[in-house]
């Protein structure tokens, strides 16, 4: 049985999106530009110790863990998921697995230089506990977080690769999935998308300052979201 809520299953991050396939391409382009803009905008050091909260158990896709797979100082890294990532250990010596929820961290304040997080808060449930995460990130970083989610208003919904009905009101939105047997995105525990201004807005709700919402464009379209925060400065 699937359970719901943040990072409760490989679907939640891929739909039916196969390994090599147009939308797992596009995916990994989009990734790339995130995580080099992380490294723009975090300025992370050879002695950083980051957090990255989002691993998942998935390895038919070679970019899942993308953010392990490409930083480069692997020794500095704590990934957290709900699911048992634990193999990471093993694929990246020196890396730390925690299986966590991000709702609920089991880390102390400020206990880590940064902390990133990709395609989780749209997963974790309701707007309050999209606040709860954001407070969660903010909670544990001792410098900053860099946070990212699909843009509710990119005419395709990456999840189900559907056009323009995510637009409509949630309800509405939610009724036409469970009409094509899409039951688990129709849930809100599994699928809840924001927008540059409801992130923003949430942010703003969890104590998170100093922070700035900027973009990964496709097509010339927005397509993801950036919360970009920093502290002390």
């Amino acid at each position: 049985m699937v359970e719901s809520g943040e990072m409760a299953s490989d679907v939640a991050k891929w739909g039916d999106a196969s390994p090599g396939s147009l939308p797992t391409r596009v995916a990994k382009r989009q990734r790339r530009q995130m995580f080099e803009r992380f490294l723009q905008a975090m300025s992370p050091g050879r002695d950083d110790a980051v957090l990255d909260v989002g691993a998942t158990n998935d390895r038919l896709h070679d970019h899942s863990n993308y953010f392990e797979a490409w930083y480069p100082h692997k020794d500095r890294i704590t990934a957290a998921g709900l699911e048992d990532a634990s193999f990471l250990e093993q694929d990246y010596p020196g890396l730390r697995f925690v299986q966590a929820d991000a709702r609920d961290l089991p880390f102390p304040d400020a206990s880590y230089d940064l902390v990133h997080s990709s395609a989780v808060v749209e997963h974790v449930g309701s707007y309050d506990k999209q606040i709860a995460c954001l407070g969660e990130l903010w909670r544990v970083a001792r410098r900053g977080i860099f946070v990212t989610t699909p843009n509710r208003w990119f005419p395709i919904e990456v999840h189900t690769v559907l056009p323009l009905v995510h637009w409509l009101p949630p309800h509405t939105f939610r009724a036409i999935l469970r009409g094509l047997g899409r039951d688990f995105f129709a849930d809100e525990a599994n699928l809840n998308l924001m927008s540059g201004a409801s992130l923003a807005n949430a942010a703003r709700a969890a104590g998170i300052t100093n922070f700035r919402v900027e973009t990964v464009s496709l097509v010339g379209w927005p397509s993801n979201l950036l919360l970009i925060a920093r502290k002390g400065n």
